[in-house]
């Protein structure tokens, strides 16, 4: 019954682990998605600045 327990206890902190993991890049994509989209215009804007 201790092994059992054991078991059912780690599996519960591993899905809580998942599920902070996921919740933090459910909050953070947005921010993560801007800073990627404002650096892939900005090589754009430096790139046609120069073929110009």
């Amino acid at each position: 019954m201790k092994a059992a327990t054991g078991e059912l206890n780690l599996t519960v902190i591993t899905l809580i682990a998942i599920a902070a993991v996921i919740g933090f890049f459910w909050w953070m994509w947005p921010n993560i998605q801007k800073g990627i989209n404002d650096q892939w215009d900005q090589i754009n804007q430096t790139e046609t600045v120069d073929k110009g």
